[in-house]
């Protein structure tokens, strides 16, 4: 496995940033609910104390640059315009400005129409003072630098043009690494079968030990027991917590908020004159592009849950026409008896022909935004656990029948629309291992597979709520349960053919819960390790992000053998 080469030397966070970051973090925790609704940063600065010192220090760096500084300081005075450098694909004999040689040599801009555009010239003002702004960018350099890093190891693509940006901060050339691209399942053929189980590769062999929350790969039990894994890119701790603390302490400075939203408004003002200007050449070429208007362009649904991929007006039809065919078919069990459809009906006190949209009450509304337990109570039709329970389960008494039927059916509208996509979520919660074998056999026995139509695994941050109820004896459990499947499918897919397919269709992993809540413990390197924490408490995000990042890196570079790999969003 090649080792990754970091853009830029990092050096390690010192005890300052290390202790700010601990007091931004808890003064976050003191100050919870009792925030300002508005940004202060939405009201306009001006700032003229950054204009002048902004000039100083360039007039500085021009007389240290060169002994005639004096005369360019009185031509700056006249001119008063900085041209921003941008990275250059190749060099011109021409005396282009560097703007306009870029767009020259640039085969992007060369692709679009002659646009007018707008020239910014005068004194660049960043809203802060010289020393500020050199620190802001700074900063911003080693958080990209950061998050190409960790994007690389997890064989996620990092955009082009910040990593071009960074090379040329660097001087080094930018060059495509197609070696940390994500390598996913090819597309189906026609007639292809997509539960196929018959091309299964073979078993690898390899030993599976989970230490300290992270799976680690063995060649065999000898080496386990040696502790000698596989070369594969482990993340480290330290690494990580040292990123975050930095992260943390950089978004929490005054001159960062300043900078970033001054930027942002800048940058949308830009658009907007953009698109007063060149308005009627954007819908000229828009019309004289064939096949590509806004009616058959490729469009796709994202964080859309599998229980909630239908419209009410279809959940409601569905369970019309489900009482009308299977009214008398047992669909629930109890512990006292099992019931039909007809006695569920009946013991709500409805009839299924008297519901109405309204009355369904399954539609998200504003109220949802960032409440993931209030967006999960929406679950329940008619606030019914029962018909949840039938309709929106893929583990139940009717194995999951209905739902299985209600997501074919949205994928046949996904494939006769043509144009749309959709990304749909199912939920391990890793209460016990046999979850990941229930749901690949729901998803193969159902044979629920649409072109149109991929799957994400979310996992809910409720730790809390199995240990209170004593499901799991620590964290690390929790871990185990919902892992240590996947590298056992992966290491021998023919012992696990359900899930070996299934996997072939899942693009990522996620992490949800109440996003509204503050978690009050600081993840550090003196955090309880996953096997440690058996306390009722639930841990924080960054500690269920860096656990889920680590494993899921080992997991896509293992399954770059099968050339099959997944993400974390």
């Amino acid at each position: 496995m090649p080792l990754l080469k970091l853009p830029a030397e990092e050096k390690p966070i010192d005890d300052a940033t290390r202790s700010f970051a601990e007091k931004v973090f808890a003064s976050e925790v003191k100050d919870e609910g009792g925030r300002h609704e508005i940004s202060p940063f939405d009201v306009d600065e001006i700032c003229p104390i950054s204009h002048h010192e902004m000039r100083e220090h360039l007039f500085q760096l021009e007389a240290l640059s060169t002994p005639t500084g004096g005369r360019r300081k009185k031509r700056f005075f006249g001119q008063k315009t900085i041209s921003l450098s941008v990275p250059q694909s190749e060099t011109s004999s021409t005396k282009l400005s560097h703007i306009d040689e870029y767009i020259s040599s640039s085969p992007t801009y060369q692709t679009v129409p002659d646009f007018q555009r707008v020239q910014i010239t005068g004194d660049y003002s960043s809203g802060v003072t010289v020393e500020d702004f050199e620190m802001v960018c700074k900063g911003l350099y080693r958080a990209l630098c950061i998050r190409e890093k960790y994007m690389q190891k997890s064989f996620q693509r990092f955009p082009k043009t910040p990593s071009q940006y960074l090379r040329n901060i660097e001087g080094e050339a930018w060059v495509a690494n197609e070696s940390f691209y994500p390598v996913f399942t090819p597309p189906m053929k026609k007639r292809e079968d997509p539960f196929r189980t018959d091309n299964l590769p073979e078993n690898l062999g390899y030993h599976l030990k989970m230490k300290d929350g992270v799976v680690y790969i063995y060649p065999n039990e000898e080496a386990a027991s040696k502790e000698e894994p596989k070369p594969l890119p482990y993340p480290n701790l330290d690494t990580f917590l040292d990123d975050m603390n930095f992260l943390l302490a950089l978004i929490a400075r005054g001159p960062v908020k300043t900078y970033t939203h001054r930027r942002l408004k800048f940058l949308s003002s830009k658009f907007q004159v953009h698109q007063m200007l060149n308005e009627m050449d954007e819908l000229k070429e828009l019309k004289s592009n064939p096949h590509r208007d806004f009616y058959n362009c490729r469009k796709v649904d994202t964080h859309i849950h599998a229980a909630a991929c239908m419209n009410q007006k279809h959940l409601l039809r569905f369970i019309q026409k489900s009482y009308q065919l299977d009214a008398d078919r047992v669909v629930y069990s109890t512990k006292e008896k099992n019931l039909t459809l007809k006695e569920i009906f009946a013991k709500l006190k409805m009839h299924p022909y008297d519901l109405t949209v309204d009355s369904l009450d399954v539609h998200a509304g504003r109220q949802t935004f960032q409440r993931f337990d209030k967006f999960n109570d929406k679950y329940n039709p008619v606030g019914a656990s029962e018909l949840r329970d039938i309709y929106l389960k893929t583990d139940n008494y009717i194995n999951g029948e209905y739902f299985a039927t209600i997501i074919k059916e949205v994928g046949a509208d996904l494939v006769d629309a043509k144009y749309q996509h959709t990304e749909l979520r199912l939920s391990i919660y890793g209460r016990s291992p046999d979850e990941w074998s229930k749901l690949s056999t729901w998803f193969v026995r159902n044979h629920i597979y649409c072109p149109n139509m991929t799957w994400i695994i979310q996992v809910p941050r409720i730790y809390d709520v199995f240990r209170s109820k004593n499901f799991l004896p620590h964290f690390g459990k929790m871990l185990e349960n919902i892992f240590m499947p996947v590298f056992e499918a992966t290491i021998n897919p023919q012992a696990h053919p359900d899930l070996s397919v299934f996997l072939k269709h899942i693009t990522g992993f996620d992490s949800v819960d109440d996003e509204s809540k503050h978690s009050g413990h600081m993840f550090s390197s003196k955090s309880p390790k996953p096997q440690e924490w058996t306390m009722e408490k639930n841990p924080s995000y960054t500690y269920y992000a860096y656990y889920m990042y680590a494993n899921i890196t080992v997991l896509n570079s293992l399954r770059k053998v099968l050339c099959y790999s997944i993400c974390f969003s």
